[in-house]
Order: structure tokens, then sequence, then C-alpha cells
């Protein structure tokens, strides 16, 4: 690790869960959620994106296992500082997410 890279870690860093579409064109939904990760990282914050995750492992075309993940979501979503929205599009997903955000303050739009 660089000598920079040891300085920035050892500054508090808060925990974002960042909220983007994933249904529909899920390459490169999939794409864009790495490149918010990425800006969220550049700008101090540890970024916590689920939707990332959850696929690789569960089915978000079965209605039993996307409903296990949004509550799932939920949980780590409590677990963070703010929530970050990015996109132009808000996913069935993402209005839980920031239905939830807003009850417990942590929702914040965000722009790239």
């Amino acid at each position: 690790m660089t000598n920079d890279i040891k300085n920035q870690d050892r500054k508090y860093r808060p925990l974002v869960y960042v909220a983007s579409a994933y249904s529909g064109d899920v390459t490169t939904n999939t794409e864009k959620a790495k490149q918010y990760c990425r800006f969220a990282m550049e700008q101090g914050q540890i970024p916590l994106a689920p939707h990332l995750m959850f696929p690789q492992f569960m089915n978000d075309d079965d209605p039993a296992e996307r409903e296990l993940a949004i509550f799932m979501d939920v949980i780590l979503l409590g677990k963070c500082d703010e929530l970050w929205v990015f996109g132009d599009t808000i996913s069935a997903g993402m209005s839980v997410e920031i239905d939830v955000a807003k009850k417990c303050r942590l929702y914040r739009q965000q722009r790239m």
C-alpha cells in the first residue's frame, strides 16, 4: 500500500448505501453501480451496494428471494450513515430504500 492510501485509510470514512437501478439492462446498470461506488469511495466514503453483491447468489427473478434481498437491503441500510441515490430511474426496490432512508433521515440525492 502506498503512503497516500495508508494515510487516507486512517481517516474516518462514513458508510454510504449506494442505491441505483439494477433491473432492466442489468449489464449496463451493474457497470453504472460500480462507477457510483467508485465515485463514493473517491469522495471519502465506504460504499455499500447490495445490488452488486446479492445477485451473485440470489435470483432477482424469484419473488421470494427478491423479497428477502430487499429485507436484507433495509437491514444493511440501517447500518449506513447515508443513502446516496444515483441515476434518473427510481426502481421499485429503490423506492423501498428511499422510503426507509427518509424515515431515518439518511436520504441524499447524488449527482456525478
